[in-house]
């Protein structure tokens, strides 16, 4: 089920408030939504400042209530994410928060060398694993870095600690579908994106 407009907009202050909540008092807010809120979503929650970015965790598979879910990933980015010193809550001012409610991931039943025909740019985020390893990428990272499938495939290899090659033998492969709502500046207008025209 496709969330509305108005839950994306709810979705993206949901996330912002946790935020701004955690970093200010330390505590998780308790907040619980009716309708697509109570169903089991995988989501991410992505932070950018300036346009570049600043954080970015989430829940690839339906593990929790999409509410409780965005509330865990949006502090998860804010706070956890390795790459990054955690966000102080004076940044949340030039910060934009971005949510990807995401499908289920399927696995891709398809010989290696066949794998890039069955991603769609614009539409597919890939997740990657072989044994202990996994990396999963979203679809807007495709259309950002204009990526074509086989590349798409080589960097979630990559994002798996795994060699770019890793697709083309024996790794397991699955897509999945999202849906973006993102504040158009910190604190501002939410939109849905449309990932194809690359307005981000």
């Amino acid at each position: 089920m496709l969330l509305t407009l108005e839950d994306g907009k709810k979705a993206v202050k949901l996330a912002r408030k946790a935020i701004e909540t955690y970093l200010a008092k330390g505590k998780i807010i308790k907040e619980r939504y009716p309708g697509v809120f109570e169903e089991k979503r995988g989501v991410f929650t992505t932070l950018t400042k300036q346009g570049l970015l600043r954080g970015c965790i989430g829940f690839p598979y339906p593990v929790k209530r999409l509410d409780e879910a965005i509330i865990e990933s949006a502090i998860a980015a804010a706070t956890e994410d390795p790459r990054f010193p955690p966000v102080k809550l004076e940044e949340m001012k030039e910060i934009v928060v971005e949510v990807t409610i995401l499908t289920k991931p399927e696995k891709i039943n398809a010989k290696p060398i066949d794998l890039p025909k069955h991603v769609e740019i614009g539409k597919h985020g890939l997740i990657v694993k072989k044994g202990i390893y996994s990396g999963l990428l979203l679809p807007q990272v495709a259309v950002e870095y204009n990526m074509d499938a086989e590349e798409f495939l080589s960097q979630t290899c990559m994002k798996a600690g795994l060699p770019p090659d890793c697709w083309l033998v024996d790794a397991e492969v699955y897509r999945f579908e999202g849906q973006i709502f993102k504040e158009v500046e910190p604190n501002g207008e939410i939109i849905e994106v449309d990932i194809k025209s690359c307005k981000f």
